[in-house]
């Protein structure tokens, strides 16, 4: 509700200037636009990565600077443009320190973000260690990974950003095909550039 925000408050224009917008609860919102425009921006604000400098976002009745903010982050997945894959095995980059693990939950979510394959011909498949921010992966499989990340954690709130642009179409026409059954009682905000991504 009348959103502002600038990275560098009295220095810079406004990213984002009197933002008004209502998402509807368990349903799929579509935002588009130019690059450089602020959707990314507007993302990470609703993830309370930032605060506006100007108005509210409120999750249903409530403020969301009022709100845990550990709480609110487990309610959310995401798969940002600049999203992290840690030093560490394949396996731990999807399960996140869950600390009860449940393995077929994993299996079925690398399955849907199509990288399930390619994992199980690796030597140490789901053990294998990838460097730091996915160094050894392309970009494909590395948001292949962050998109199986997100599926794991099967949150209640899912934001996607751009996040089949580095897919080819084949791969993005399945994982979206695999992502319209997940959706189903979830609220969903997607950015993408493609119209045909958006449709």
């Amino acid at each position: 509700k009348n959103v502002s925000f600038s990275y560098h408050p009295g220095e810079s224009e406004n990213i984002l200037n009197n933002i008004s917008l209502h998402i509807p609860e368990n349903k799929v919102t579509a935002i588009v636009g130019p690059s450089g425009c602020g959707k990314t921006t507007l993302f990470k604000l609703m993830l309370g990565l930032y605060h506006p400098q100007k108005g509210k976002i409120i999750t249903g009745n409530i403020a969301l600077n009022s709100l845990d903010i550990d709480l609110w982050r487990s309610k959310c997945s995401a798969v940002l443009q600049d999203g992290f894959l840690f030093t560490d095995s394949i396996m731990n980059n999807v399960l996140m320190n869950d600390e009860k693990p449940d393995y077929a939950r994993m299996i079925k979510a690398v399955e849907l973000a199509n990288i399930k394959e390619y994992i199980e011909s690796l030597p140490l498949n789901y053990n294998t260690v990838v460097g730091q921010n996915g160094r050894g992966l392309s970009t494909g499989q590395k948001q292949r990974l962050l998109i199986a990340r997100a599926l794991y954690k099967d949150a209640d709130f899912i934001f996607l950003d751009e996040a089949t642009n580095a897919l080819d179409a084949g791969n993005e026409k399945s994982i979206l095909g695999n992502l319209k059954q997940l959706m189903h009682n979830k609220t969903v905000i997607v950015i993408a550039h493609r119209l045909s991504t958006i449709r």
